[in-house]
């Protein structure tokens, strides 16, 4: 399953208008994806992608603030796309989203709109 990917979406008002660290936007990302994969540890896809780990193949997407990443969370729910919005704790903010890993196809199109983070 060479085609599977893990969609990663940071808010991008974090770095921007929020002045948070790079690092602390990067542990927000890595947090989501290692709760991601233990949430669905079971799951054919993930395991097929974590016997490759080597070939892991992730995307790194931007959302302009909390509204859009809600909003994606809610759309992701409604398709039954698996992912895990993380939220950051104490202060309740939610910062970025993962995706399990899936088949490029069945999930691409949930995420064309929107464009690579860039620091």
């Amino acid at each position: 399953m060479s085609d599977l990917i893990q969609y990663v979406v940071v808010r991008g008002d974090l770095l921007k208008t929020m002045e948070w660290p790079v690092g602390a936007v990067i542990a927000q990302a890595c947090h989501a994806c290692v709760a991601v994969i233990d949430l669905f540890h079971n799951d054919s896809y993930t395991q097929a992608y974590l016997a490759n780990l080597d070939g892991m193949h992730k995307v790194v997407l931007e959302v302009p603030d909390e509204s859009s990443l809600n909003s994606l969370s809610s759309t992701l729910i409604k398709e039954d796309v698996h992912h895990k919005l993380w939220i950051e704790q104490p202060e309740n903010i939610p910062t970025c989203l993962a995706t399990q890993p899936y088949p490029k196809d069945k999930v691409q199109s949930y995420f064309k709109k929107y464009k690579l983070m860039k620091l």
